[in-house]
């Protein structure tokens, strides 16, 4: 049987292997091997991406503050004297002058009277310049029928003459003109010139053409659209 070793040396032993437990699990603390390590690294990588990623959303979306990569294309600027104001409206200057021929030779056809016809030859002057809706309502005295019971009472014959003094104001399809209109008339007493006064004209496109929509005093036609 062997001789087993002296107290001191089992001592000795003992705290040898004490010493060597805690260098070892020290190290196991401080030396980066511990459980949390592997999941802390990369762990801690994302928040630094997410900001980067942030950062080129903000410069990619357009904001106020954003920086483009792009290079600028100024748009192309007309000094005021080489302005064309016509592209500022959507008609051409075929549409503008055929808007306001109608709105004229309406003017004129309300102007021109012979009391000797039927008022359907008067009206019908008229409503071939004008849309289906207002051709229904010309003969109404609320519109052009009490300036024919005032002038075939009258006895009257009349010639109208009419001008387009101003574009009050447009729609896309719409032109509201401010017309000059007269009257020049004879009657069993005496020929004198007539002044109709000042009517606000509002024509729309129909197909290629212009038609009357509204036919009323300037001061109380139509200053917007078709209303």
């Amino acid at each position: 049987m062997p001789n087993p070793l002296p107290e001191r040396a089992q001592r000795a032993v003992f705290i040898g292997l004490i010493i060597v437990l805690v260098a070892f699990g020290l190290y196991l603390s401080f030396g980066g091997f511990g459980p949390d390590a592997d999941e802390e690294g990369p762990a801690a990588a994302p928040p630094e991406s997410e900001t980067s990623q942030g950062q080129q959303g903000t410069r990619g979306s357009g904001g106020p503050d954003a920086l483009s990569t792009v290079e600028p294309s100024p748009i192309p600027t007309t000094a005021a004297d080489d302005v064309n104001v016509l592209d500022w409206f959507p008609f051409t200057e075929e549409d503008l002058r055929a808007a306001g021929a109608t709105a004229s030779a309406f003017a004129e056809a309300y102007g021109t009277i012979d009391y000797t016809q039927s008022p359907e030859s008067y009206y019908a002057s008229m409503e071939e310049l004008a849309t289906n809706e207002f051709a229904d309502v010309l003969s109404e005295t609320s519109r052009v029928g009490a300036f024919w019971d005032q002038m075939s009472e009258a006895e009257a014959v009349a010639e109208g003459r009419a001008t387009v003094d101003s574009m009050r104001t447009f729609g896309e399809d719409s032109i509201t003109f401010v017309v000059t209109a007269q009257s020049i008339t004879e009657t069993a007493d005496a020929e004198f010139d007539e002044e109709l006064g000042e009517f606000a004209v509002t024509v729309v496109r129909s197909g290629d053409s212009w038609r009357v929509f509204d036919f009323q005093p300037a001061d109380v036609g139509q200053f917007g659209g078709e209303e």
